[in-house]
């Protein structure tokens, strides 16, 4: 698995279809579940927010369908910068977002930050 992270509008998507040929794009950051048959898996940080509304955790989700994922591209937007919200479900959703993050990373074969479109392997 490739894990692609970096900050909101940052060109995480078009980065990873560009540096790893990919084609099929699974968006989920509005709604629906991940489709790990698709190259890319990205809007990730929106399944998150879901998942933490219903109680579910986003990270123990991936864990339990690791075989589906092993040839895929994921993205998530690193929601951890700036200003903690005072709301507790938005906190929630973020503090979830970042186990997620720390899993995704672990269990990746590469791991590449975008920033400004650039994107740098950092595993």
């Amino acid at each position: 698995m490739i894990f692609v992270f970096g900050g909101a509008y940052q060109g995480k998507t078009e980065y990873a279809l560009q540096e790893f040929g990919a084609e099929t794009v699974c968006d989920i950051s509005e709604e629906g579940e991940p489709d790990f048959s698709k190259d890319i898996v990205t809007g990730i940080e929106g399944f998150v927010a879901r998942c933490a509304e219903q109680g579910v955790e986003p990270a123990e989700y991936f864990a339990s369908r690791r075989n589906q994922w092993e040839d895929t591209i994921l993205i998530v937007t690193d929601v951890s910068q700036g200003v903690v919200p005072i709301d507790s479900r938005v906190r929630a959703a973020r503090e979830a977002n970042g186990r997620l993050m720390i899993y995704l990373a672990k269990e990746a074969d590469q791991v590449h930050r975008v920033f400004c479109g650039i994107g740098k392997r950092i595993k």
